[in-house]
């Protein structure tokens, strides 16, 4: 699959731009209606996740979209694992960050069903806190995602091994439904904003699994419908 024909920006979501708290800051000067948890309300999401953690020692988190290509955190191992019951899926509408309020974008989420391939970091338990804080404050902001424990199966993690995935809040006012691929290829192809457009978000995360040896015949079939498509130079 080829690049979208644009020179690739370095991502704006750093490790510094997450400390100084750069997602809340685009959300809440957006003047979006989308609602923001608050620093203690996110600070309770994280702590109560790992409280959960089904045993003791290194954290692995499961990455699927912009992770995989955009970490921004800290980690000792990376495995390309599989998780049941849930698939990658653009449903969740973005009118910031790949888009604007009068042309929002969509961005990945875990949606119910199926399975999906992705990878698998493993952060060290000594930092897991630390580094977690900085993932929460770039995945949990409006409420958007569920963090919970999934079971990972792949040859390079032990039987048992479970990990955090940011599964798709179907209660967010900007859930959305699957639709079409011509119709999500549509919306893709024309949204773009502070972080970036659509298209490149789809473009690395496919290059981001490919990377890992992993194949999503969907996104292939969405970007070649969105390759047909002319580009949006509006953001």
């Amino acid at each position: 699959m080829e690049a979208s024909g644009t020179k690739r920006r370095e991502p704006l979501l750093t490790r510094e731009a997450l400390r100084e708290g750069f997602v809340h800051k685009m959300i809440a000067n957006s003047g979006s209606a989308l609602p923001l948890l608050t620093d203690q309300e996110r600070q309770a999401s994280l702590e109560g996740t790992l409280a959960a953690r089904p045993s003791a020692g290194d954290v692995w988190l499961f990455a699927y979209g912009s992770l995989i290509w955009n970490p921004a955190f800290h980690y000792v191992e990376k495995q390309t694992v599989l998780i049941r019951g849930w698939h990658r899926q653009f449903c969740l509408s973005t009118p910031i960050g790949r888009g604007t309020p009068d042309r929002p974008g969509l961005v990945l989420g875990l949606d119910r069903g199926g399975s999906c391939r992705g990878v698998a970091f493993r952060i060290a338990a000594s930092e897991a806190e630390t580094e977690l804080e900085l993932v929460w404050r770039r995945e949990m902001v409006t409420g958007a995602y569920v963090p919970r424990w999934v079971e990972l199966q792949g040859s390079g993690v032990p039987a048992g091994t479970y990990a955090i995935a940011f599964t798709i809040n179907r209660r967010a006012p900007n859930y959305v439904r699957p639709t079409s691929e011509a119709d999500t290829a549509r919306v893709i192809g024309d949204a773009s904003g502070i972080l970036g457009s659509c298209r490149d978000y789809l473009f690395d995360t496919i290059h981001g699994l490919e990377g890992f040896g992993i194949r999503d015949r969907h996104l292939d079939r969405i970007a070649r419908l969105v390759h047909e498509r002319p580009t949006n130079n509006s953001g």
